[in-house]
């Protein structure tokens, strides 16, 4: 009893300790729990597991125990069925675990039975990764996306929680800009949401005349894409020296950024450092990232970054088309580039080779194989444009004016009755100059 006592007070002093040093509360100590409904989707499901654990780990808490459940489908009540349900609440018990975390989207039924069954808090993937996005969120912009998120998720739960669910805390889902008590009126929560969608329109249609000017000014936008923790920004600080915030984080960047590049053979475009994405991104985030995601749709080129170190790199590769299409951005032309290639072994590189022969390698960090992606990244900026030789009549000097703006003037040659130029511009903009495209095209 004595040895109880003292370990209560210990850890009572441990989480003091922690509030004065650091004006936090303790980590949590958090139960991972997955399902996967086959033998053969286990390996698949072991790996979202250890993602989960490394999102886990961003938002706070300690992963101490994992689970993966076999079942073939999900329990209405429990998700995970009594028994099983059961055993986990004394493993929880045991560990003296402080939040549980399912690597599944959780009905708000399961959810408030499950937090009944384990006395603590108890969050989903969509919860988990809301939460992530509500710490990273600098800008107004990202504070509204996420709070808008963080509503649409949480309207379904009002009904039916109790205050015990409903309080403010430092734990994970407890947090955020759009921290807002379960109990809320329902009424005011709407109309939230519908403010904060009002708002982000007007972002949006921001963004689309910038986009629409630079289109005008003959700028070519590069996107980076790729999955969180792909070395997105580190490659942006290469190409760039921006300067950006670069962490072995989960979703260390999260509002974008936009430099000019310099590019081989005189060429400039702008590129955009872009949130990474993952696997099973909730449709909450997507739908209220919009307006920022809508600017790698608008991109000429996406440099889709793959982590070649990663042990499933054509898994990333695959769930970050997933959302590119969610996003009417999977038209876009990109060129796949495999970064960290100095972590990965050689056999790995190897056989990513042979599968991407077309893909660009590369470490961001250490500059290998960079200067073979800016050949790339002109290369596929030429695929997005047309090269005219146009002769413009010197009485229609404002088509001469429209196409130094439009595009790349490549040569230029005053001659008695006209202009002759060469131009290379976006393939939706050459209809503008058909009737003065010379023979030769």
């Amino acid at each position: 009893m004595a040895d109880n006592s003292q370990s209560h007070v210990a850890r009572q002093r441990q989480l003091l300790t922690a509030s004065e040093t650091d004006l936090d509360i303790a980590r949590q100590r958090a139960l991972l729990v997955g399902l996967v409904r086959s033998r053969k989707d286990r390996s698949r499901g072991a790996a979202s597991l250890t993602e989960l654990g490394l999102l886990t780990d961003t938002a706070g808490s300690d992963p101490i125990v994992s689970e993966l459940v076999k079942r073939e489908r999900p329990d209405p009540a429990t998700f995970i069925g009594k028994g099983k349900l059961a055993e986990l609440v004394a493993i929880a018990n045991s560990e003296d675990i402080d939040v549980v975390v399912f690597d599944n989207e959780l009905s708000p039924a399961q959810q408030r039975n499950l937090h009944s069954a384990f006395k603590c808090d108890v969050v989903d993937r969509v919860a988990l990764i809301l939460d992530i996005f509500a710490q990273h969120a600098h800008t107004k912009e990202g504070m509204l996306q996420v709070e808008l998120a963080q509503h649409r998720y949480r309207l379904p739960r009002l009904k039916g929680q109790g205050t015990e669910l409903s309080r403010l805390g430092a734990g994970i889902g407890t947090r955020g800009p759009g921290e807002t008590k379960l109990e809320t009126d329902r009424r005011r929560i709407l109309e939230r949401v519908r403010k904060i969608e009002t708002e982000l329109k007007d972002a949006s249609r921001s963004r689309a005349t910038r986009s629409k000017n630079r289109r005008r000014s003959g700028e070519s936008v590069i996107a980076i894409v790729g999955y969180t923790n792909a070395g997105k920004s580190t490659l942006f600080n290469q190409l760039t020296d921006a300067g950006v915030l670069v962490e072995d984080r989960l979703f260390a960047t999260l509002d974008s950024t936009v430099r000019q590049l310099a590019l081989p053979h005189g060429h400039e475009a702008l590129v955009s450092d872009t949130v990474g994405f993952v696997r099973d991104l909730p449709h909450e985030l997507v739908e209220a990232f919009m307006s920022t995601l809508e600017e790698v749709g608008d991109a000429d080129l996406l440099v889709h970054l793959v982590d070649a170190s990663d042990p499933d790199p054509d898994h990333q590769l695959g769930s970050v088309r997933i959302v590119l299409a969610e996003i009417g951005a999977d038209e876009v032309e990109e060129i796949v580039v495999f970064n960290k290639i100095d972590a990965a072994t050689e056999p790995t590189v190897t056989r990513l080779r042979s599968l991407h022969p077309d893909a660009v390698f590369i470490s961001a960090a250490t500059g290998e194989g960079v200067d073979e992606l800016l050949d790339a990244i002109v290369a596929g900026l030429h695929a997005t444009t047309i090269e005219l030789s146009l002769f413009i009549p010197y009485e229609h000097g404002d088509i001469l004016a429209e196409a130094h703006n439009a595009g790349d003037v490549m040569h230029l040659d005053h001659r008695e009755t006209g202009t002759a130029i060469t131009l290379r511009l976006p393939h939706d903009m050459a209809g503008r100059f058909r009737q003065f495209v010379t023979e030769d095209d």
